[in-house]
């Protein structure tokens, strides 16, 4: 006679952890956390999972010759010049962004951001972060700590940081930004009330631990919970996010638009939606942002294999000053301020370098530049990577503020942008190079072991490169193998020629211990020589290489199977 054992199913929906639990982890994967956690991937899980599906459709669609246009089933929202969104109102430490920093979240990038005199911490757990288990959980145990005025760190040589100040509200104001909807945490495990068992998500993740710990902390300290949200393709995108916002805020108490969220315009798809994502989320939403590099990579990869006609030339050539980036720009500025909403400019790549004077000049001269253009063209503040470049973007917006907090008022009704402005990118100057194809290659493999080792903002040749810049690189050279494009110096782009230059670039590199290029050429031939067209090279290297510290998840407890009533959560 043979039996069986009863496998326990679950009443209520559940998330395990599947990582290596490692120093402090415990305080902030919680069991109360992982409940919130659970509540927000059993309400949410399947929406997102739908609108992935729809983007990947429309990805489709697009390479087969539909061009992305304004929506014809939204011009009410549009046409309609009454709706405002919530803006900067009751969000102490929004009022004036003038010059924002971003960086990721470990604990020396921590207190570095939160000394400098930038507005705005953009504390990034996307492009910037490589989303090792380590990271992901450490970067919230940086923002738990730094909100409480208790964070320090020692580096290895004996340095000693900590904060300025425990007050809060004298520090930058802290604005996480969390991982894009298209992003699994495979550390983390959700069952839901029937069983079935799937990764969960970044996005969910990042948001909800830092949400969950620190809401209350935030506003009883003079702040409040605000949020970057990258990569959105459309105002359902946005949809589900105020969603999010605003069952989160039942689930602790808080009133309606106590969230605040700045979103990134970052992808070709989401500039004809400018308007539609922001009516979506006027109870929430404070502004939009520029986000420049991810826009070109979404530009490229959305008309890859659109005809010869629409490939770019070298990454250094396309500026905020060509056709099509300038008009996105100037679209950016005009519905953000149509609608009171503030536009925050993008990230410039030039980083100094103390130990070289002209290095370090001309990337003072660059961004002064950049940032001269970003306030002359309307925008409220801007970002830069690293504190000794603030003087330099803040005397740039002080010359064009004064004392101003923003220029929200400034309306650009003479502006008239359409579809044939946004999609102009014939009308890009500058060639394929052999330098620029060597340069993405070197960029893309060095970028990508960095990536690897966990480290995701790489300053490489005086520039700061991360996920976006990487991506353009990678893309770049997919569409130049895919019309065999023609060098400048009249050479065609073939796989062996690419190939060619990998190796050459792999024989220059300096070695080390513990050194990831075998495992970053791998990567990057992937993404960048192989068909099918991947839309993330960060999705699959995450699988092969980082995902690598999960276990088996610890067995249902009672209690988390929802056998025993659980004890009411201490949240926020």
């Amino acid at each position: 006679m043979h039996t069986t054992t009863a496998v326990r199913r679950p009443t209520r929906p559940v998330v395990r952890v599947a990582g290596r639990m490692h120093e402090r982890f415990d305080e902030i994967l919680t069991p109360e956390a992982l409940d919130f956690l659970a509540a927000l991937h059993h309400r949410f899980s399947s929406r997102r999972h739908e609108l992935l599906a729809k983007r990947a459709k429309r990805l489709k669609d697009y390479s087969l010759g539909t061009n992305p246009d304004f929506l014809p089933g939204t011009a009410h929202i549009r046409a309609d010049r009454s709706w405002r969104v919530v803006g900067s109102a009751n969000a102490p430490g929004l009022q004036d962004r003038r010059v924002e920093i971003t960086g990721p979240t470990d604990r020396k990038m921590t207190v570095n951001a939160l000394n400098s005199t930038a507005k705005v911490w953009l504390a990034d757990f996307e492009d910037a972060t490589s989303p090792t288990w380590q990271n992901v959980v450490g970067g919230q145990l940086s923002l738990f700590d730094a909100i409480r005025g208790q964070i320090d760190f020692t580096s290895p040589e004996g340095k000693q940081y900590a904060l300025r100040t425990k007050e809060l509200a004298e520090l930058p104001t802290i604005v996480p930004r969390p991982r894009g909807w298209h992003l699994p945490e495979k550390h983390l495990v959700f069952t839901d009330d029937s069983n079935r068992t799937e990764d969960t998500s970044g996005s969910l993740v990042d948001f909800g631990l830092f949400f969950f710990h620190n809401a209350k902390e935030l506003i009883a300290r003079g702040r409040g919970p605000y949020f970057y949200i990258p990569k959105l393709e459309s105002h359902l995108e946005a949809r589900l996010w105020n969603d999010v916002f605003t069952f989160a805020e039942h689930a602790l108490g808080l009133d309606i638009g106590t969230i605040r969220a700045t979103v990134l315009i970052e992808t070709l798809p989401a500039a004809f939606e400018i308007d539609e994502i922001l009516y979506e989320m006027r109870d929430h939403i404070t502004g939009i942002n520029a986000g420049r590099w991810d826009y070109i990579f979404s530009v490229i990869k959305v008309f890859r294999e659109r005809g010869a006609k629409n490939v770019l030339p070298d990454r250094s050539c396309i500026t905020m000053e060509v056709p099509f980036t300038h008009a996105y720009a100037q679209l950016l500025v005009k519905t953000a301020h149509a609608r009171g909403a503030y536009a925050i400019g993008g990230m410039s790549a030039f980083i100094p370098n103390r130990r070289d004077p002209e290095v370090t000049e001309r990337a003072f001269q660059q961004v002064s530049a950049d940032k001269r253009r970003e306030a002359e063209a309307g925008y409220d503040g801007t970002w830069v990577a690293h504190p000794d470049l603030i003087p330099y973007a803040q005397a740039e917006f002080d010359a064009v503020l004064g004392e101003r907090p923003n220029q929200v008022e400034r309306q650009l009704d003479d502006v008239s942008i359409g579809q044939s402005d946004l999609l102009n990118f014939q009308a890009t100057p500058g060639e394929v190079t052999e330098a620029g194809l060597r340069d993405n290659v070197s960029v893309g493999i060095r970028y990508i072991e960095s990536w690897l080792r966990g480290v995701g903002a790489a300053a490489l040749d005086n520039l700061m490169e991360d996920a976006a810049t990487a991506e353009i690189s990678r893309t770049q050279i997919w569409q130049w193998l895919h019309y065999q494009t023609v060098t400048a110096e009249g050479n065609a782009i073939t796989r062996e020629r690419v190939q060619q230059i990998i190796d050459g670039v792999v024989s220059e590199l300096q070695r080390f211990d513990g050194d990831r290029f075998d495992d970053a050429v791998q990567v990057f031939a992937q993404v960048a020589l192989d068909k099918p067209f991947l839309p993330f090279l960060t999705t699959e290297a995450y699988r092969r290489y980082l995902a690598t510290d999960v276990v088996t998840p610890e067995p249902l407890t009672d209690e988390a199977a929802g056998l025993v009533e659980p004890q009411p959560a201490n949240r926020g």
